[in-house]
């Protein structure tokens, strides 16, 4: 995926439940306190809504906006209704160091597996699995593997490929 640009895309991809969203959460708070920029996509495989009914952007959209802008002073939310591709979504992402990715798990960017002990892992081709995140040894594995706890660790990691390979 480094042709979309110049920022560096790692996916996150593991079966519901497993934890994407936490560990994603604790991947941010430790690259915003080294004062990393960072977007997150989540990918979400059912319809969702950010809009609440009655609200003036809802509105707009009921009305048939094809897309309805919502702003404050400290916050922007573009509401586009219409599909878009994973390729169409990061290349209208800007100032930001990284951008992390839960689920698109199809999609051909460098991905950390995600396993817990029971489930099994995501198939994707290894040539993209860039690291794997688990709560035992995989010595299977020809990448690197971090317990779920390692959060410094794994950022550490994250943070050197990033600069090896986006310089």
């Amino acid at each position: 995926m480094a042709g979309l640009g110049q920022i560096p895309v790692v996916g996150f991809a593991a079966y519901s439940g497993t934890g994407k969203t936490s560990l994603i959460e604790k991947l941010v708070r430790e690259l915003k306190s080294r004062g990393i920029r960072v977007a997150v996509v989540k990918h979400d495989g059912h319809e969702f809504e950010v809009d609440r009914q009655g609200k003036d952007s809802w509105r707009f959209t009921q009305a048939g906006a094809d897309v309805t802008v919502v702003a404050s002073d400290t916050h922007a939310a573009f509401l586009e209704n219409h599909s878009m591709s994973a390729q169409d979504i990061l290349v209208r992402i800007q100032g930001v160091d990284l951008i992390l990715v839960e689920g698109y798990k199809k999609e051909c960017w460098p991905k950390i597996l995600l396993r817990r002990e029971g489930c099994p892992m995501p198939e994707v081709p290894k040539e993209q699995m860039l690291a794997v995140v688990c709560d035992q040894e995989m010595p299977e594995e020809k990448v690197p593997c971090f317990s779920w706890e390692n959060v410094t660790g794994l950022v550490d990691f994250l943070l050197d490929w990033k600069d090896k390979i986006y310089k």
